[in-house]
């Protein structure tokens, strides 16, 4: 069962900053981004594309964070694929 999501308003704070913290809570759960989606009917072939745009965007930045021991290895494995193949 899902639970609301919600913040609370402290005492002599702006509703309009609630409203700002409660959004960002949203966006990072990101609840806001389903509901744009679930508006209207996603055919089979969009839902692979959008699929795919986030696997890309999910894998570029994987790969940024990457030390250079982790290059190294994935490297060697890289060759050790290539040589094995030939």
């Amino acid at each position: 069962m899902n639970t609301m999501r919600g913040v609370t308003i402290n005492k002599g704070e702006p509703v309009d900053r609630a409203l700002k913290r409660l959004k960002s809570l949203l966006d990072n759960e990101g609840i806001l981004e389903e509901m744009r989606r679930r508006r209207a009917f996603e055919t089979p072939v969009l839902r692979a594309k959008r699929k795919c745009r986030t696997a890309s965007k999910r894998n570029r930045q994987r790969f940024r964070y990457t030390s250079p021991t982790q290059d190294a290895a994935a490297a060697a494995a890289k060759a050790a694929r290539i040589s094995a193949e030939a």
